[in-house]
C-alpha cells in the first residue's frame, strides 16, 4: 500500500514537474532565444554554431536521449526507470505545448527571470523523487554522487557553462540576461529540494552549568545532546561544550531556559540544513 502510494506520488510529480520545465521553456526561453541552462539553452546556445540546420526542438530531443544514457550508466536502475518517464514525456508535452498559440511580448530580462523560477520548481519536484528530467541535470546529479556538492549549487555551475557556449554567437548582453535564469533556477531548486523537510537549528552552549542545562534540554525538549571537551584558548581552562540539535520552532523554549539557568552562558546557533538519524527525518535523499 505504501508503494503504491510513492508510485502514485512519484508519477504525480514527474508529470508536474516535466510540465513546469517544458512549460518554462515553450513560453519564455525559445520565445525570446534565451541563454539558459539545460538542454533548451544548449540548443539556443548550439543551433547557430552547426553546419547544418536542425530545429531546435528536434535537437532537445536529442540531448535527453544522449543525457539519459549517461544518467543509466552512473545513476543506477531505478534512478534509469524513473528518468525513462521524464525522457519519454518531456518532448511529448513540448510538442503539445508548442500547439498552444503564444503570442504575448515580454522583456528578456523578465521572461529569463520568470523562466528561471518555474524550472527551479519542476526540476526541483522531479529531484525529490529521485529522478531526473533527462537532460542537463543528469550531469549534476552524476558529479553530486561522487563529490557530494549539493545539487543546487552543481546546476548553477553547469547552467552558467552551458550559457557561456552562446558568448560568440549572441554576445555579453545575452549571456548576461540568460545568467538571470540560471540563478533563478538554482535558488528554487534549493528552496524546493527542503521545502517540507525537517526545518532545525544547531545549537553550541558554553556553560558552567553546563549539566544543569543538558538535564532540561533533555526533559523540557526532548532533545538528545552531545558534550564535547573543550580549553579556553585564552585561559586554558577545560570548557565543556554542549551540542545539541532542535526543532526551530523550540529555539525560543531553550534560549529561555538557558538564561534561566546561566545568563551569562554563550550560545552559538546556526541553522542546519540537512537532518537525519533517530528523532529527525528528510524524505530527500539525493
Amino acid at each position: 500500500m505504501i508503494n503504491r502510494k510513492r508510485i502514485v506520488r512519484d508519477v504525480a510529480l514527474l508529470v508536474i514537474g516535466n510540465l513546469l520545465v517544458v512549460g518554462s521553456v515553450r513560453f519564455f526561453i525559445l520565445p525570446y532565444n534565451i541563454l539558459s541552462g539545460g538542454v533548451a539553452g544548449i540548443a539556443v546556445a548550439l543551433t547557430p554554431l552547426l553546419s547544418f540546420h536542425i530545429e531546435t526542438d528536434v535537437l532537445i530531443s536529442i540531448i535527453i536521449l544522449g543525457t539519459f544514457v549517461l544518467g543509466a550508466l552512473f545513476l543506477g536502475k531505478e534512478f534509469a526507470l524513473k528518468t525513462i518517464f521524464s525522457s519519454i514525456i518531456y518532448p511529448v508535452l513540448l510538442q503539445l505545448l508548442n500547439l498552444i498559440e503564444y503570442d504575448i511580448s515580454l522583456n528578456p530580462m523578465l521572461a529569463s527571470f520568470y523562466a528561471g523560477i518555474i524550472c527551479g520548481i519542476g526540476l526541483g519536484l522531479v529531484f525529490r523523487t529521485g529522478a531526473s528530467t533527462g537532460g542537463m541535470d543528469i550531469p549534476p546529479l552524476i558529479i553530486h554522487k561522487f563529490t557530494g556538492i549539493k545539487v543546487a549549487t552543481l546546476v548553477m555551475i553547469v547552467d552558467g557553462l552551458t550559457i557561456l557556449l552562446g558568448l560568440k554567437a549572441y554576445g555579453l548582453e545575452s549571456v548576461l540576461i540568460g545568467l538571470i535564469s540560471v540563478f533563478s533556477t538554482s535558488y528554487t531548486v534549493n528552496k524546493v529540494l527542503v521545502a517540507g523537510g525537517i526545518q532545525a537549528k544547531t545549537v553550541f552552549i558554553i556553560s558552567d552549568h553546563y549539566q544543569e542545562i543538558l538535564n532540561e534540554i533533555h526533559k523540557r525538549l526532548d532533545r538528545g545532546s552531545t558534550v564535547i571537551d573543550a580549553k579556553g584558548g585564552f585561559t586554558g581552562d577545560d570548557r565543556p561544550v554542549i551540542l545539541s540539535v532542535i526543532f526551530s520552532n523550540q529555539y525560543p523554549q531553550l534560549q529561555q531556559l538557558v538564561q534561566e539557568i546561566d545568563p551569562s552562558a554563550f550560545l552559538i546557533v546556526s541553522d542546519a540544513t540537512e537532518v537525519k538519524g533517530e528523532g529527525f527525518s528528510l524524505e530527500y535523499k539525493i
